[in-house]
């Protein structure tokens, strides 16, 4: 013998959680435009306050710094950051020892598309300042056989520094590259400019630092 059974028919599938869910994403979606939004003003604090430098000039990939930067934020019109760090080729360098002449300090990677634009610009800029200038370029996320790879194939004869774990990136508190750092001859630091620059804003930036 057989059995038929009658069942009601089911409320609408997720009827009774639909204001919950409604809820809840609402709240997901708010949460992620407060983000957003603390990001984007987090950014252009730094990139427009005339303490810490220019409004980017160029063009700029940004970049994510791993960890908390350590030491003073680095401002415009205060002596540099100083720091110690190995070059390329192995032997040490500390930026407080190059007083003495403007230091042109610039962050970048050979992955980064408007650093390697810019290089070949930085090297004539260098040549026609020979003697006058140091230029010490930092390069973030590279160790020093991949930088070492990158300047000898392009022909880079300035300073050089890998920074594969992003320390001095930090203590800068690089949030995009290139980012170029103007010294002067007493290590104060003179002006920051994120993105890349042309032959004569190079040029410009050294001729403010005087000789």
């Amino acid at each position: 013998m057989s059995a038929t059974y009658t069942r009601a028919a089911p409320a609408p599938a997720g009827a009774d959680s639909v204001p919950a869910q409604d809820g809840r994403r609402n709240a997901l979606a708010t949460l992620a435009v407060v983000a957003i939004t603390g990001v984007i003003i987090l950014a252009a604090a730094y990139f427009s306050n005339p303490r810490l430098g220019d409004t980017a000039t160029g063009n700029f990939t940004p970049v994510t710094i791993d960890g908390l930067p350590v030491g003073a934020a680095p401002i415009v019109d205060s002596p540099a950051p100083d720091f110690i760090a190995a070059l390329t080729d192995g032997t040490g360098v500390r930026l407080s020892d190059l007083r003495g002449k403007p230091v042109w300090l610039t962050f970048g990677a050979s992955w980064c598309q408007p650093c390697r634009a810019e290089n070949p610009d930085i090297m004539a800029t260098y040549t026609a300042n020979a003697g006058a200038v140091v230029i010490v370029q930092v390069y973030m996320d590279e160790d020093s056989a991949a930088v070492k790879e990158y300047i000898d194939r392009v022909g880079i004869t300035y300073l050089t520094v890998p920074d594969p774990n992003q320390a001095l990136s930090a203590q800068y508190r690089i949030l995009g590259i290139p980012s170029h750092f103007f010294i002067d001859a007493s290590g104060v630091l003179r002006q920051i400019k994120v993105g890349s620059l042309d032959p004569a804003s190079m040029q410009a930036a050294l001729d403010q630092l005087g000789p």
